[in-house]
């Protein structure tokens, strides 16, 4: 069985394009055109270049030795909070906005939630000189105020996304009718492995370069390239498939999407979607999605603002249904617990979203020998103000 996208745009039964009549050259053209423009050395060598002196990649892979011992098992850190703009998110808003450029657009929308896609992508529009729109959700503009803030210095207009739970959700919504009214010039830059193909399978491939590097510096470290476990958090699931992506189909390698379950994940304010979710189609993807019985979208909640959307992207679906990777619900409490110990035991003060991941050793017990690598996707700055109100600091 593969665990990639097929030719078609599927994972297994997940994924596949549905989408308005209005979005289909847009789309279409996408398609046609992504694997081809990213194979050209002179569009990789860019790429690389700007990851590389840009970025600041490749990103350490740090060896936690207090986590380790207090856990008892070998932890390492993929330490993508030390990227420029504090996250994953920018390895593929450069490979986006490199591919925008080649496909001759002159005007950049995105969604963002937690705000670091939005800054990511604010940071590369200015960088190349193209205008820039984020759509957000209401909601999270009042809980991200740093980020929003990134993204008008960077030059962004940030637009309220006002329907609806005010989240991640109504801003994508939002980003969708502008490119339906804007299809010539414009490039959606989705920030997730979410959306109608090409989008999952095109921000994996981005995002890849997590895993990549992983082998690599696991071998320097351990003299082996594979890890026995990859741990991630999972909202729409773009960091996750980064880490994932080079151990897809090497099933000796575990694998291990951590969701959040907010309050609890049957206490109605969750977004735990493989425990929840049934099929359903979401922004234009085939995909789990947490649903009322009547197919209306239920509103996700978690405290971190990167982890409360309805669905996961359809190659985590995939991976779910088909019981390659093994998926874990996290509480708000459990998480910022873990954020605050992984402080305090490692000087590193994580998102919300990746305490999320930290949070699972509570709950499984690896062996000592075991290698854990756990994608540590952003960095705490953006949550301060979340932290500080919780532990009252």
């Amino acid at each position: 069985m593969s665990y990639n996208v097929n030719d078609k745009g599927y994972y297994g039964e997940f994924g596949g394009a549905y989408i308005p009549e209005m979005l289909y050259p847009n789309i279409e053209e996408l398609r046609q055109n992504y694997l081809k423009i990213t194979a050209e050395p002179t569009f990789q060598e860019e790429f690389h270049a700007l990851l590389k002196d840009y970025v600041g990649r490749p990103t350490p892979l740090y060896f936690a030795k207090r986590l380790s011992a207090k856990f008892n098992t070998k932890i390492y850190l993929k330490r993508e909070d030390l990227n420029h703009t504090g996250a994953h998110k920018v390895n593929n808003t450069i490979g986006q906005i490199l591919l925008a450029q080649r496909l001759g657009k002159t005007r950049i929308i995105a969604e963002t939630g937690a705000g670091q896609h939005g800054v990511a992508t604010a940071t590369v529009c200015a960088l190349m000189g193209i205008e820039c729109v984020v759509y957000m959700g209401e909601v999270d503009i009042a809980r991200q105020a740093p980020n929003v803030a990134r993204m008008k210095m960077l030059g962004a207009k940030v637009v309220p996304a006002k329907s609806g739970s005010k989240t991640l959700k109504d801003a994508t919504n939002e980003a969708m009718r502008d490119w339906i009214n804007n299809p010539v010039n414009t490039h959606y830059i989705v920030g997730s492995v979410v959306g109608p193909h090409p989008y999952p399978d095109m921000v994996a491939r981005f995002q890849a370069v997590v895993s990549e590097e992983i082998k690599w510096q696991l071998l320097e470290k351990e003299g082996r390239s594979n890890p026995d476990y990859v741990m991630a958090c999972v909202g729409g699931g773009s960091n996750a498939a980064g880490a994932f992506y080079h151990y897809l189909e090497d099933e000796n390698v575990k694998l291990i999407a951590v969701e959040a379950a907010g309050k609890g994940v049957h206490s109605g304010e969750s977004a735990a979607t493989s425990i929840l979710g049934r099929e359903g189609i979401i922004h234009g993807s085939k995909t789990l999605l947490m649903q009322t019985n009547d197919g209306q979208i239920t509103e996700p909640y978690s405290i971190s603002a990167g982890l409360d959307y309805p669905g996961v992207g359809p190659m985590h679906a995939h991976l779910y249904k088909t019981g390659r990777a093994e998926f874990i619900a996290i509480t708000d409490d459990d998480a910022m617990t873990s954020g605050l110990e992984l402080s305090q035991l490692e000087g590193i003060i994580p998102a919300i979203e990746t305490s999320h991941a930290l949070a699972v050793f509570n709950y499984k017990t690896f062996k000592p020998e075991d290698i854990v690598v756990i994608n540590l996707s952003g960095r705490g700055d953006k949550d301060l103000d979340t932290y500080i109100k919780y532990f009252k600091l």
